[in-house]
């Protein structure tokens, strides 16, 4: 099954995918309608926020990725309503994002490196996946 997700800067070295905290856990949506994508991305938008690009991927695939990667996957079904206050930012965005124009201070800067590793895993795990949604088209 076909997801559309939200993704940045597409073929730069700073592909990434948006993620939200949830309870804290790192958590990728999934969007079961296209429409519903595009408004969450719209909204972010409105927010300040990068806008980000809606790409179909296989559910499958991005289950791997969080998995992998220490993610939830998130799915939001078409016609979704949320029922908790946690659900809300599902199909809205949270008023408060990261800035992620100064996100790395001094203190965090070994971290960063440290962690830098595992993105360009995580990058490669996405170039994966781009090339086998392109090889099925």
């Amino acid at each position: 099954m076909l997801v559309n997700v939200l993704l940045y800067e597409i073929g730069t070295s700073q592909e990434g995918i948006h993620t939200i905290e949830i309870l804290e856990k790192t958590v990728v949506l999934m969007f079961e309608e296209k429409d519903d994508a595009e408004r969450y991305a719209g909204l972010l938008e409105a927010q300040d926020f990068p806008k980000p690009t809606v790409e179909l991927i296989e559910r499958d695939e991005v289950e791997k990725f969080c998995s992998e990667s220490g993610y939830e996957a998130k799915i939001v079904e078409k016609g979704f309503i949320p029922k908790t206050d946690h659900d809300r930012v599902l199909i809205s965005p949270p008023l408060d994002n990261l800035d992620v124009t100064n996100w790395i201070d001094e203190d965090n800067k070994n971290k960063v490196n440290d962690e830098q590793s595992e993105s360009e895993l995580n990058k490669e795990t996405l170039d994966n996946i781009k090339k086998r949604l392109e090889n099925l088209l």
